[in-house]
């Protein structure tokens, strides 16, 4: 079962993830971006070993640290195969990455960026970058971002998720830190809509 770490970097309250195999010392990194000082000793300290990056999706908050993260560290970088940057491995929706006794689906969410993914691991949480935070989503208004999309990835996939998935988003934009699939049905207003119409109507509004 892997282990997650997360911290809060730079000015844009942007989490980082390591998800840390214990048995084998070795792990992921999820988004780097800034204060990558903070993630090398943190390595440093617990002899750990980043063997994979791995990005939600491709804008430079989630996605800057990876140059020096795979030259340091020689990890592979994974990204959806419709994110432009540079990637060792595609990632497209339905995929799943074995690591140590763990695994980790992978889900195709558009809306924010063409190539947005969430990350489920061993069933019991999920990483969802910038597709939801606690307490809204991601932004529609920039390159790449659709309301159309945001409507049908998170009614098409991630309402239909177990409630008890733990929530890790991409940003520290809500009261806290984490959340629960549950929880986010519940008090989240982009779960509240009855259709697409609406949905779409209220986020260009």
């Amino acid at each position: 079962m892997l282990k997650v770490e997360q911290f809060l970097v730079g000015e844009m309250a942007n989490f980082t993830y390591l998800l840390i195999d214990e048995l084998n010392r070795s792990c992921i990194l999820v988004d780097p971006s800034w204060d990558l000082e903070v993630i090398f000793d943190y390595l440093k300290k617990n002899s750990l070993q980043i063997k994979f990056i791995i990005n939600t999706h491709s804008h430079f908050d989630h996605t800057l640290g990876n140059e020096q993260v795979a030259k340091v560290t020689g990890a592979k970088i994974m990204q959806h195969k419709n994110s432009p940057l540079y990637k060792d491995t595609e990632l497209v929706d339905g995929d799943y990455i074995s690591f140590g006794n763990s695994k980790i689906n992978i889900i195709h969410t558009p809306g924010h960026s063409k190539d947005s993914i969430c990350l489920i691991l061993d069933n019991r949480i999920i990483l969802t970058g910038d597709t939801i935070f606690v307490g809204s989503c991601g932004r529609l208004d920039l390159p790449g971002g659709s309301a159309n999309e945001m409507f049908d990835s998170i009614y098409g996939k991630l309402i239909k998720l177990d409630d008890r998935l733990v929530v890790l988003p991409g940003h520290h934009y809500g009261s806290k830190k984490t959340s629960s699939l549950q929880n986010e049905k519940e008090t989240n207003f982009v779960f509240k809509f009855k259709n697409k119409q609406d949905f779409v109507s209220f986020m260009k509004t």
